[in-house]
């Protein structure tokens, strides 16, 4: 049995093996990824106590990874038409193990804020590797079911680290778990190095295809590039900003326990993974254009029941429907990619996305907590509102721009 990059026959055992890494190996590095990103609402008053740090001062963690994220993501598809997208999992993902370690052993708030620059590198060129290979053979289907292992990671992030210091332990326990399992899953990554390939690799093995890599210039003179960089920064900006500041949201301006704001924040997050899985599967019956309408509305309606807050309930129920309808946003948008542009700027266009999705997690989550630091938590749910209906307007100029581009090209 053959597989992508690695010709000749195999072992039965060895093919065996062979397909649950490219199951288990993938899911589990998402599920991680998103764990970490759950840690850290609920983590941050405690990491404000251990540092003695002002509420907005996380914005300086967020962007400082957000740039080593944003470098890597950038160049990532660059790089894996160098070395390919294995050794690229490989590399990044021990770059990541090594910062949420570090994070668990960091005796300073700085050095802390510097590890973010690790760990941002490693995260972004993880997921350019692992987004660019699946958008290449597994289609929208199983990006869902990828995307949903993120989601499934970070609903639990808020559980287990809100576990963690109810039983007394730092937040410091958490990180260093999440550290020490992600460094096996780079081990993984690396015995299974040649299995992993994206489009350009593709496209270069192929010798009736006249399309090999674009390069990066070329990508960004492309209209529909720059819309879709924008609805990623846009849309993953909500995500964050409701994952980071609700959370405080809750204890701090309305007065809601703890015990119960981590639940929310649990189903917020919840939501999401179930989303992937659920209104994932709806895509092919539906079509992943009218799929995104209805959720990108979705999660506007959810930002205005959190605003409007005539009760607890409400706005809990709120945040429970934005993170439902977020689910299949992020995998549907990245399978469509290589619709959008031919298949020589794909997986330098995933690349974009996914940096400009981590400047867009970043920029919002901390314009959010200057504007609280500066007024009231309260400002936050208008700002979700405001930010959640700006993706609906910015996705209805992309698919303009692709029917004026090409107008015999599917919809999705």
């Amino acid at each position: 049995m053959s597989h992508p990059g690695r010709p000749g026959k195999e072992l039965p055992l060895a093919g065996y093996l062979g397909k649950l890494a490219q199951v288990v190996i993938p899911y589990a590095s998402l599920a991680t990824l998103g764990l970490s990103v759950g840690f850290r609402g609920v983590a941050w008053p405690s990491i404000r106590a251990t540092f003695g740090l002002p509420l907005d001062a996380v914005g300086v963690w967020l962007m400082t990874a957000t740039l080593g994220s944003i470098l890597s993501s950038f160049s990532a598809g660059y790089i894996a038409s160098l070395i390919g997208v294995g050794p690229l999992l490989a590399i990044s993902t021990s770059g990541v193990a090594l910062g949420l370690l570090a994070y668990s052993l960091t005796p300073s708030w700085w050095l802390m804020v510097l590890t973010g620059l690790l760990s941002g590198l490693g995260s972004g060129a993880a997921h350019v590797g692992l987004n660019a290979h699946f958008a290449a053979h597994l289609g929208a289907r199983a990006l869902n079911w990828l995307h949903a292992c993120f989601g499934l990671g970070a609903s639990l992030g808020p559980l287990i680290m809100t576990s963690i210091l109810r039983a007394g332990f730092s937040w410091r326990w958490g990180y260093g778990a999440a550290g020490a399992w992600m460094m096996v899953l780079a081990a993984g990554f690396a015995l299974s190095v040649n299995r992993w390939t994206g489009s350009t690799e593709e496209a270069r093995r192929d010798p009736g295809h006249l399309s090999g890599t674009r390069s990066v210039t070329e990508t960004l003179q492309l209209p529909t590039v720059w819309l879709s960089i924008c609805v990623f920064f846009a849309y993953t900006g909500v995500e964050s900003t409701a994952g980071q500041w609700v959370y405080s949201l809750f204890i701090d301006a309305r007065s809601v326990s703890e015990a119960v704001a981590g639940l929310w924040m649990t189903v917020y997050w919840g939501g999401l993974a179930g989303g992937r899985v659920l209104l994932g599967l709806l895509a092919d019956r539906v079509g992943t254009i009218s799929l995104l309408r209805v959720c990108m509305i979705g999660v506007t309606l959810g930002a205005g029941l959190l605003w409007w807050h005539p009760s607890d309930l409400i706005s809990f129920l709120g945040l429970a429907l934005m993170g439902l309808a977020q689910g299949p946003i992020f995998p549907s948008l990245v399978s469509v990619t290589p619709r959008r542009v031919s298949i020589g700027h794909v997986d330098n266009l995933i690349g974009f996305q996914v940096a400009s999705a981590s400047l867009g997690a970043a920029a919002l989550s901390s314009g959010a907590g200057v504007l609280a630091s500066g007024l009231t938590l309260e400002v936050v749910a208008p700002f979700l509102v405001g930010w959640a209906a700006t993706v609906v307007i910015l996705h209805e100029l992309m698919l303009r721009q692709v029917r004026r581009k090409s107008p015999c090209r599917p919809a999705d």
